[in-house]
């Protein structure tokens, strides 16, 4: 899907766009390192970690960002610094700077409630499954076609404890596992760099 008809506020690429843009999903600051919620965040930060990037603040962005290359190819790779709810204010603005046109060159990082903890999914577009951030991005890009890496964070108890479920950090069993799955979506994503969004699902979509 092209954005040229609709391009949201925020800096313009004047360089070379970016061949793919990774963004981690979570919510800023401290008080939210480690937690279920901040799991697509643990992604995008081992991925610059691999490839030797810094994920700082540029000017006119809500995000914390970095390029690096991966065999390569040019990867842009962003952690909003916006709250969950409004993920869609930073990742209209990243999409414009770093060039992105192509939504198929968007790819969200994210938790997954509908997932059992530790699994990863690699998905283009399809339901939101009332995730807050996931919606916001919908909303500031009218389209939901982008590329996603769901990261299971298993259901809570009931649902009454949603909310507080997700900005907890979980046991020490669920922390392992979902350290892991924070590789394999960095994984995924480095296969999606470099050999595209089928090979990635044909990759980690078995069970």
């Amino acid at each position: 899907m092209s954005l040229r008809r609709r391009r949201p506020a925020g800096a313009q690429r004047t360089g070379t766009p970016a061949d793919l843009l990774v963004v981690g999903l979570g919510n800023p600051g401290e008080r939210y390192a480690g937690t279920r919620h901040n799991a697509g965040a643990t992604a995008v930060l081992e991925l610059a970690h691999r490839h030797g990037g810094h994920l700082r603040r540029r000017p006119r962005l809500p995000a914390l960002a970095d390029e690096v290359r991966i065999e390569g190819r040019r990867v842009a790779l962003a952690f909003p610094q916006t709250y969950m709810n409004v993920s869609g204010e930073a990742v209209g603005k990243l999409v414009r700077r770093f060039g992105v046109e192509d939504l198929q060159r968007l790819v969200v990082i994210h938790d997954e409630l509908d997932l059992p903890t530790g699994r990863v999914q690699v998905r283009v577009g399809g339901g939101l499954a009332g995730h807050k951030g996931l919606r916001s991005i919908r909303d500031h890009l009218r389209a939901t076609s982008f590329v996603r890496i769901r990261i299971g964070i298993g259901r809570p108890p009931s649902a009454a404890a949603g909310a507080g479920y997700v900005l907890s950090r979980p046991t020490s069993a669920d922390r392992d596992a979902l350290t892991a799955a924070a590789g394999r979506a960095a994984d995924a994503a480095e296969v999606i760099a470099t050999a595209g969004v089928e090979q990635a699902m044909n990759t980690f979509n078995v069970r």
